[in-house]
Protein backbone atom coordinates (compact mmCIF):
# COMPACT_ATOMS: atom_id res chain seq x y z
CA UNK A 1 0.00 0.00 0.00
CA UNK A 2 1.68 3.36 -0.85
CA UNK A 3 1.63 5.62 1.71
CA UNK A 4 0.52 9.53 2.12
CA UNK A 5 3.40 11.89 2.73
CA UNK A 6 1.64 12.34 6.45
CA UNK A 7 1.83 8.91 6.97
CA UNK A 8 5.42 8.71 5.99
CA UNK A 9 5.98 11.67 7.68
CA UNK A 10 5.02 10.45 10.97
CA UNK A 11 6.41 6.81 10.91
CA UNK A 12 10.07 8.83 10.40
CA UNK A 13 9.10 10.85 13.90
CA UNK A 14 8.64 7.22 15.24
CA UNK A 15 12.32 6.67 14.71
CA UNK A 16 12.95 3.10 15.76
CA UNK A 17 12.81 3.41 19.37
CA UNK A 18 10.77 6.09 21.02
CA UNK A 19 9.56 5.78 24.44
CA UNK A 20 5.88 5.49 25.21
CA UNK A 21 5.50 9.41 26.39
CA UNK A 22 6.88 9.96 22.93
CA UNK A 23 3.87 8.12 21.35
CA UNK A 24 1.47 9.65 23.37
CA UNK A 25 3.06 12.91 22.94
CA UNK A 26 2.29 12.90 19.53
CA UNK A 27 -0.79 11.21 19.41
CA UNK A 28 -2.20 14.33 21.21
CA UNK A 29 -0.51 16.61 18.36
CA UNK A 30 -2.42 14.36 15.80
CA UNK A 31 -5.83 13.56 17.84
CA UNK A 32 -8.24 11.95 16.09
CA UNK A 33 -7.39 10.68 12.63
CA UNK A 34 -8.90 7.57 11.53
CA UNK A 35 -7.17 7.43 7.82
CA UNK A 36 -4.24 7.92 9.18
CA UNK A 37 -4.70 5.23 11.87
CA UNK A 38 -5.43 2.57 8.80
CA UNK A 39 -2.67 3.36 7.05
CA UNK A 40 -0.10 2.92 10.32
CA UNK A 41 -1.72 -0.16 11.45
CA UNK A 42 -1.02 -2.36 8.01
CA UNK A 43 2.81 -1.23 8.77
CA UNK A 44 2.75 -4.07 11.20
CA UNK A 45 5.11 -2.36 13.37
CA UNK A 46 4.78 -1.64 17.20
CA UNK A 47 5.51 1.80 17.44
CA UNK A 48 3.01 2.48 14.51
CA UNK A 49 0.62 0.06 16.09
CA UNK A 50 0.63 1.64 18.97
CA UNK A 51 -0.01 5.16 17.54
CA UNK A 52 -2.90 3.97 15.98
CA UNK A 53 -4.47 2.41 18.80
CA UNK A 54 -4.11 6.01 20.04
CA UNK A 55 -5.55 7.78 17.11
CA UNK A 56 -8.30 5.66 16.01
CA UNK A 57 -11.79 7.50 15.58
CA UNK A 58 -13.76 4.94 17.61
CA UNK A 59 -17.27 5.97 16.37
CA UNK A 60 -15.84 4.09 13.29
CA UNK A 61 -14.28 0.87 14.41
CA UNK A 62 -16.77 -2.52 14.07
CA UNK A 63 -16.86 -5.46 15.73
CA UNK A 64 -15.21 -6.90 11.75
CA UNK A 65 -12.20 -3.72 12.77
CA UNK A 66 -11.54 -5.48 16.03
CA UNK A 67 -11.64 -9.16 14.45
CA UNK A 68 -9.06 -8.29 12.16
CA UNK A 69 -6.82 -6.34 14.83
CA UNK A 70 -7.35 -9.29 17.05
CA UNK A 71 -5.24 -11.60 14.37
CA UNK A 72 -3.14 -9.43 13.56
CA UNK A 73 -1.99 -8.96 16.98
CA UNK A 74 -0.68 -12.53 17.02
CA UNK A 75 2.17 -11.16 14.83
CA UNK A 76 3.71 -9.84 17.71
CA UNK A 77 5.53 -11.11 20.75
CA UNK A 78 3.27 -11.77 24.15
CA UNK A 79 4.25 -8.00 25.95
CA UNK A 80 4.14 -6.15 22.03
CA UNK A 81 0.24 -7.65 21.66
CA UNK A 82 -0.92 -7.19 25.62
CA UNK A 83 0.77 -3.33 25.67
CA UNK A 84 -1.25 -2.53 22.22
CA UNK A 85 -4.12 -4.07 23.72
CA UNK A 86 -4.56 -2.60 26.61
CA UNK A 87 -4.04 0.82 24.85
CA UNK A 88 -6.59 -0.08 22.78
CA UNK A 89 -8.87 -0.85 25.55
CA UNK A 90 -8.40 2.06 28.04
CA UNK A 91 -8.37 4.11 25.01
CA UNK A 92 -11.11 3.41 22.36
CA UNK A 93 -12.99 0.45 23.74
CA UNK A 94 -13.94 1.65 27.08
CA UNK A 95 -14.80 4.87 26.27
CA UNK A 96 -17.35 4.11 24.00
CA UNK A 97 -20.82 2.80 25.12
CA UNK A 98 -21.25 1.02 22.07
CA UNK A 99 -17.85 -0.92 22.00
CA UNK A 100 -18.30 -1.46 25.58
CA UNK A 101 -21.10 -3.05 25.20
CA UNK A 102 -19.79 -5.47 21.84
CA UNK A 103 -16.53 -6.09 24.35
CA UNK A 104 -18.82 -7.53 26.43
CA UNK A 105 -19.83 -10.10 23.81
CA UNK A 106 -17.29 -10.93 23.31
CA UNK A 107 -16.66 -13.82 26.11
CA UNK A 108 -17.39 -17.30 23.70
CA UNK A 109 -15.44 -15.34 20.95
CA UNK A 110 -13.74 -17.77 18.73
CA UNK A 111 -10.63 -15.26 18.94
CA UNK A 112 -8.33 -15.96 21.98
CA UNK A 113 -7.55 -12.38 22.30
CA UNK A 114 -11.39 -11.02 22.18
CA UNK A 115 -11.93 -13.39 24.81
CA UNK A 116 -8.94 -12.16 26.74
CA UNK A 117 -10.29 -8.71 26.13
CA UNK A 118 -13.91 -9.85 27.76
CA UNK A 119 -11.99 -11.31 30.73
CA UNK A 120 -9.69 -8.52 31.66
CA UNK A 121 -13.07 -6.06 31.40
CA UNK A 122 -14.52 -7.89 33.53
CA UNK A 123 -12.09 -8.20 36.02
CA UNK A 124 -11.10 -4.36 35.56
CA UNK A 125 -14.56 -3.34 36.33
CA UNK A 126 -14.05 -4.86 39.43
CA UNK A 127 -10.82 -3.78 40.49
CA UNK A 128 -12.07 -0.39 39.75
CA UNK A 129 -14.86 -0.63 42.39
CA UNK A 130 -17.77 -0.86 39.60
CA UNK A 131 -19.92 -3.81 41.00
CA UNK A 132 -21.78 -5.82 38.89
CA UNK A 133 -25.78 -6.09 39.32
CA UNK A 134 -26.11 -9.28 41.63
CA UNK A 135 -25.85 -12.61 40.59
CA UNK A 136 -23.16 -11.63 37.67
CA UNK A 137 -20.30 -12.39 39.04
CA UNK A 138 -21.17 -16.27 40.21
CA UNK A 139 -21.97 -16.82 36.36
CA UNK A 140 -18.44 -15.49 35.68
CA UNK A 141 -17.09 -18.12 38.14
CA UNK A 142 -19.17 -20.88 36.46
CA UNK A 143 -17.57 -20.30 33.18
CA UNK A 144 -14.06 -20.17 34.71
CA UNK A 145 -14.53 -23.43 36.72
CA UNK A 146 -15.66 -25.15 33.63
CA UNK A 147 -12.69 -23.66 31.31
CA UNK A 148 -10.22 -21.93 32.78
CA UNK A 149 -7.73 -25.28 32.44
CA UNK A 150 -8.57 -26.03 28.86
CA UNK A 151 -8.45 -22.14 27.64
CA UNK A 152 -4.91 -20.89 26.06
CA UNK A 153 -2.54 -18.75 28.17
CA UNK A 154 -3.26 -15.65 27.66
CA UNK A 155 -7.05 -16.34 28.60
CA UNK A 156 -6.31 -18.08 31.74
CA UNK A 157 -4.79 -15.40 32.65
CA UNK A 158 -7.71 -12.49 32.26
CA UNK A 159 -9.75 -15.59 33.85
CA UNK A 160 -7.70 -15.54 36.55
CA UNK A 161 -7.34 -11.94 36.87
CA UNK A 162 -11.43 -11.89 36.46
CA UNK A 163 -11.29 -14.10 39.54
CA UNK A 164 -8.73 -12.52 41.66
CA UNK A 165 -11.16 -9.52 41.75
CA UNK A 166 -14.01 -11.22 42.39
CA UNK A 167 -12.55 -12.75 45.53
CA UNK A 168 -11.33 -9.75 46.52
CA UNK A 169 -14.42 -7.44 46.08
CA UNK A 170 -17.16 -10.11 46.96
CA UNK A 171 -16.88 -11.51 50.22
CA UNK A 172 -19.63 -14.17 49.67
CA UNK A 173 -18.01 -15.43 46.68
CA UNK A 174 -14.15 -15.29 48.32
CA UNK A 175 -13.96 -18.80 49.33
CA UNK A 176 -15.23 -20.64 46.02
CA UNK A 177 -12.46 -18.18 43.97
CA UNK A 178 -9.87 -19.14 46.30
CA UNK A 179 -11.04 -23.00 46.00
CA UNK A 180 -10.93 -22.47 41.70
CA UNK A 181 -6.98 -21.33 42.11
CA UNK A 182 -6.55 -24.01 44.59
CA UNK A 183 -7.74 -26.63 42.20
CA UNK A 184 -6.27 -25.71 38.71
CA UNK A 185 -2.77 -24.80 40.25
CA UNK A 186 -2.62 -22.06 37.65
CA UNK A 187 0.89 -19.89 38.44
CA UNK A 188 1.64 -21.94 42.40
CA UNK A 189 5.35 -22.45 40.81
CA UNK A 190 5.68 -18.86 39.45
CA UNK A 191 7.88 -16.26 41.25
CA UNK A 192 6.72 -13.19 41.47
CA UNK A 193 7.81 -10.01 40.29
CA UNK A 194 9.32 -7.89 43.40
CA UNK A 195 6.76 -5.62 44.94
CA UNK A 196 4.19 -7.19 42.91
CA UNK A 197 1.20 -9.37 43.42
CA UNK A 198 1.81 -13.14 42.32
CA UNK A 199 -0.76 -14.36 40.03
CA UNK A 200 -0.86 -17.16 41.92
CA UNK A 201 -5.52 -16.93 43.16
CA UNK A 202 -4.87 -17.62 46.65
CA UNK A 203 -2.08 -15.94 46.89
CA UNK A 204 -3.41 -13.09 45.12
CA UNK A 205 -6.72 -12.23 47.13
CA UNK A 206 -5.02 -13.49 50.53
CA UNK A 207 -2.54 -10.02 49.89
CA UNK A 208 -4.84 -7.84 47.88
CA UNK A 209 -7.70 -8.49 51.15
CA UNK A 210 -4.85 -7.74 53.59
CA UNK A 211 -4.01 -4.28 52.11
CA UNK A 212 -7.67 -3.15 52.36
CA UNK A 213 -8.11 -4.42 55.73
Amino acid sequence: MKLSASAKKTISRLGDAPKMGDIKKIAKEIKIDHDLALELWPQGGYHPRLLAALIFDKKQLTEADFEKIANDLLDHVEAERNYISDWLLANQIMKDKKLTALLESWKDSSIAILRRWFWYHQGRLRWTGKLPPEGASAKLLDSIETDLKSEEPNVQWAMNFCAAWIGIFEPDLRQRCVDIGTRAGLYKDEKPIPNCTPNYLPEFIRIEVEKRA
